[in-house]
């Protein structure tokens, strides 16, 4: 939680590499939607590298070389001087990124029994978004003298993580392969259906964060804005965490929640036109993310052999590749329409998969049934 709280105070490139490359290489915005999709195609590699390296290799090295790996494509990207370069940057990117969340999702699970799971989780995610505060208002500053310093800063960031990892991580060795588990995760039906699940959630969630700073730009608010709008989700999300620590309804029934606070929270992103808009928005949102972003590891875990979680993990963790992909590119060319387009589209697939919660949870339930009685 340490390194990740260290890394998140400089993670704040992502969303604003559309808005880089519109506004330094003068691409158009569905060209820049592309090359982000690129960033997406490598993720999926490298989140499924990242779970059988932490089984083979051991979960320190892999957390160092994604890390250090996530730093070099990072300052590429900052000296870039053509549109090309960029966008190779972006997939070697995409190729490190996701090296890093296998093995320390796995370690959680591994530490923790399963109905502490879900704290666990939230409790990550608590640390992230304290450092989410720093980072929100860093951004702000950095982006209003030259977006390419937050490439600068988030490779300081993930540097200076590695040098966490190195020092406080104990160092590891892979547990004995036990070849009754063995098989693969994507045999597993319930998976399947949580990836699913996955897949439509993570693309809502970049597609906000690829479409927020353009949305601003199209209403004539200056991209450095986001940053301010990403401290206000972080803090929201730190209040919400410590007012509701002591609430335990079920996994699918909080996610069925977060989905509505997120249709509410994009449907008022549509409308907005000021500043003021866009802060109600996401501060409705991020209540909903909150409740979206830890229980679904928690229940993909629980659903891992002994022995599994990493690969079960890895493999769910695709869906945010898959996402990178998709978002992207769909959420530009909404966004070349118009902008209530993109924010009206995500919304009504929120509530879509609130609907569908319920129904997913019954199908969780049947699969574990039928997988203990066998």
């Amino acid at each position: 939680m340490a390194a990740r709280a260290v890394n998140r105070l400089g993670a704040f490139a992502l969303p604003f590499t559309a808005a880089i490359l519109v506004e330094d290489f003068g691409t158009s915005v569905t060209t820049a939607g592309l090359v982000v999709a690129s960033f997406g195609v490598a993720s999926i590699p490298s989140r499924l590298a990242g779970g059988a390296l932490a089984d083979r290799w051991g979960r320190r090295p892999t957390m160092l070389l994604g890390l250090v790996g996530c730093a070099v494509a990072l300052l590429a990207f900052a000296a870039s001087p053509t549109l090309l370069v960029a966008a190779v940057s972006v997939t070697l990117l995409g190729l490190a990124f996701e090296l890093y969340e296998p093995p320390s999702q796995a370690i959680v699970a591994d530490l923790c029994p399963p109905d502490q799971r879900p704290s666990a989780y939230s409790l990550l995610g608590t640390a992230l978004a304290v450092a989410g505060v720093v980072a929100g208002l860093l951004a702000a500053v950095l982006a209003t003298l030259d977006l390419r310093w937050l490439l600068v800063a988030d490779a300081a960031s993930c540097l200076a993580a590695a040098v966490v990892v190195a020092l406080v991580v104990p160092a590891d060795r892979p547990a004995p392969v036990d070849e009754r588990h063995t098989g693969s995760p994507w045999r597993d039906r319930r998976l399947l259906l949580m990836w699913v699940a996955g897949t439509a959630f993570a693309s809502l969630y970049l597609q906000a964060m690829v479409g927020l700073p353009l949305t601003l730009l199209e209403r004539g608010l200056p991209a450095s804005r986001m940053g301010w709008l990403l401290a206000v989700s972080a803090l929201v999300m730190v209040l919400v965490q410590r007012l509701t620590r002591d609430w335990s309804p079920s996994p699918f029934r909080a996610m069925a929640i977060g989905y509505v606070l997120l249709a509410v929270g994009m449907g008022i992103a549509g409308a907005a036109g000021s500043t003021g808009g866009f802060v109600l928005a996401v501060a409705v949102w991020s209540v909903g993310d909150l409740l979206l972003l830890g229980h679904p590891f928690a229940v993909v875990a629980g659903l891992a052999p002994p022995g599994g979680s990493a690969r079960y993990l890895a493999a769910y963790g695709t869906c945010w590749g898959v996402a990178a992909v998709l978002a992207p590119v769909v959420g530009t060319r909404l966004l070349a329409v118009d902008p209530a387009w993109l924010w009206g589209c995500s919304a009504g697939l929120a509530l879509v998969l609130a609907a569908v919660q319920p129904l997913l949870a019954d199908a969780m339930g049947q699969e574990t049934q039928g997988s203990t009685r066998a």
